[in-house]
């Protein structure tokens, strides 16, 4: 299907073929190489690469033969509504392929909630001032915003100190399994998006070339096995022939959750504090984490353990 919005052509589908999912993550690369932030965020690059039952309707521009313009919007959500995030060849902007692409997202949304206007977030990776401009300019307000910190590996790291009782182990692919996933849903009840990942989310990474379950780190009560808390780290631009990194590796504080019948006992710093000594053990510079603005209480945590802000996302909603 083609689509006209402020006379640039976009062209809509449901499903992309290999050769289309090739040039998105291209141009994706090209983008964040040009911005310093990648601007689709990682479910989304992991979908495209593995597919999955996410229902999403992809938006593409094209400029003679080369893609310069894409949108990603995931009508999953019944709850918080869709959601988009697009990409531009820094080669290719201002020319309003930007306002086309959200035009036609907003589009999509309204056909998808059978009434104008339909709910939609836009998310901006870097939060750009002419990103917020144009949101705003579409009737968008921000809604949530999503810092990353970062800390020097070299700085000290404390010895981690466990609650009474408790371990810390390496994950077992095959076996904690579908123990973790319920783990993380009770850490991650009231996240939009982390509580309610399930075993094929998991799994999806699991098969990435990243993944090494010797830095995915579970705390557990010795007495009965039972999991109380996780660290999974993530080294970034590792990967041999990786395309999606121009940069050195870099660790990440991946996710880190505590059930809450282990909140208040420290092993939120101890499980921390664990996953960056396991980092600096694999010859890393630098640490980085994701964490919402808005969560206080883990931002003070971060500080205090050496990170500082870096980076910020932002999410637009739309108002209606």
């Amino acid at each position: 299907m083609i689509g006209v919005t402020a006379a640039v052509r976009i062209q809509r589908s449901d499903r992309l073929t290999a050769d289309e999912v090739a040039e998105v993550l291209d141009l994706v690369r090209v983008a964040g190489d040009s911005d310093g932030a990648y601007p689709l965020s990682e479910h989304v690059v992991l979908h495209l690469s593995f597919g999955g039952d996410i229902r999403a309707v992809h938006l593409l521009i094209r400029h003679g033969d080369q893609l310069v313009g894409y949108a990603h919007v995931d009508t999953t959500d019944p709850v918080e509504g869709p959601a988009a995030e697009l990409a531009i060849h820094p080669l290719h902007r201002r020319r309003g392929l930007g306002r086309a692409l959200v035009t036609e997202a907003m589009a999509v949304a309204d056909e998808r909630a059978g009434q104008s206007p339909g709910r939609l977030r836009l998310w901006a990776h870097g939060d750009h001032p002419s990103a917020t401009a144009l949101s705003m300019s579409l009737g968008f307000e921000r809604s949530r915003v999503l810092w990353q910190m970062r800390r020097s590996l070299f700085a000290p790291i404390p010895e981690p100190t466990l609650p009474d009782g408790m371990s810390i182990r390496a994950f077992r692919p095959g076996t904690d399994d579908a123990d973790w996933i319920a783990l993380n849903a009770a850490a991650f009840a009231d996240h939009p998006e982390q509580g309610r990942w399930t075993i094929n989310d998991l799994h999806i990474r699991m098969k990435e070339p990243w993944f090494d379950p010797s830095g995915f780190l579970l705390a557990q009560r010795d007495s009965d096995g039972e999991l109380l808390g996780f660290h999974w780290t993530k080294i970034h631009g590792a990967a041999p022939g990786s395309a999606q990194h121009a940069h050195e590796p870099i660790g990440e504080v991946y996710v880190l959750g505590v059930s809450p019948a282990a909140h208040g006992t420290g092993l939120g710093t101890a499980l921390t504090l664990a996953g960056l000594r396991h980092l600096r053990g694999q010859d890393l510079d630098q640490a980085m984490l994701y964490v919402d603005e808005s969560n206080t209480s883990a931002v003070a945590l971060y500080r205090k353990l050496g990170f500082a802000h870096w980076a910020t996302d932002v999410c637009f909603r739309r108002q209606v």
